[in-house]
């Protein structure tokens, strides 16, 4: 149960810091990656394991 919530924890604090740092691209630079800002959300999640 414990190793449960601390896994649930870390995705989440993988999702917020994939989140920030994406958030911190130029629309340029996240174009060249073939993202918009309304994919970060998505991207982060699928990426992190929220």
């Amino acid at each position: 149960m414990v190793k449960m919530i601390a896994e649930k924890v870390s995705a989440w604090r993988r999702y917020r810091i994939s989140v920030r740092e994406l958030s911190r691209l130029t629309d340029r630079e996240l174009n060249e990656l073939g993202l918009s800002r309304f994919d970060i959300e998505a991207v982060a999640r699928q990426t992190s394991g929220f």
